[in-house]
């Protein structure tokens, strides 16, 4: 996965050359492998830097320590993939099948970068304001889309934020379930099985 460097570092050390940008990039790409098979209290700013082929001195230009990294790298693989799915719902004509698309990207994003799930759900214990931020920032874009496509006539009325997180929930239980546990379905048949549900509900249809 490629994380924007952009806020990644401490405020006073954050990069000003190319070159800085790439090293931290390589720090955050490190980190992910780092954090993402051994855990936060398990993991070590060396074998951040080995990962990285970078010298240790070299981490402590961008970060002061193990738990700061740790909450930048949150930080950026929650921008990395709000902006993953955005990319993938931007032509879609309507709500529902941005949904649709968002779902099946999101999944597809999970298979790619499996260590997302144990760095976020671990940030719960270790970093709460990143972890709460993380979902936070979901539900602020969810919001916005939903009452947009309100106001378009393409949904239902309904209240904004509870659907928000609904939506949400059910792209992370989706996620973890057809991303990690098991890759028996393809995202695309799981976000068809879930849109379905999403459109018409569970009421019995009449014949």
């Amino acid at each position: 996965m490629v994380y924007s460097s952009a806020a990644a570092a401490s405020a006073d050390k954050e990069p000003r050359t190319e070159r800085g940008r790439k090293t931290l990039r390589r720090l955050l790409e490190a980190a992910a492998a780092e954090f993402g098979e051994r855990g936060f209290h398990e993991a070590a700013i060396t074998g951040i830097t080995q990962r990285a082929g970078v010298a240790l001195g070299t981490f402590y230009t961008y970060f002061e320590s193990k738990e700061e990294v740790f909450r930048a790298l949150v930080r950026d693989m929650s921008r990395a993939t709000r902006a993953h799915v955005a990319e993938a719902v931007k032509g879609a004509p309507d709500r529902l099948a941005a949904e649709r698309l968002g779902l099946e990207a999101f999944i597809a994003f999970v298979r790619q970068h499996p260590e997302l799930y144990r760095i976020v759900e671990e940030a719960q214990f270790v970093a709460h304001d990143v972890y709460r931020e993380h979902y936070l920032a979901f539900v602020d874009g969810y919001r916005r889309n939903l009452a947009g496509a309100r106001e378009r006539g393409e949904i239902s009325d309904g209240a904004d934020e509870p659907r928000a997180w609904a939506l949400i929930g059910m792209s992370v239980f989706l996620g973890m379930r057809y991303g990690i546990w098991n890759r028996d379905l393809s995202p695309g048949e799981v976000a068809d099985a879930a849109i379905a549900l999403v459109s018409e509900g569970l009421r019995p249809r009449e014949t």
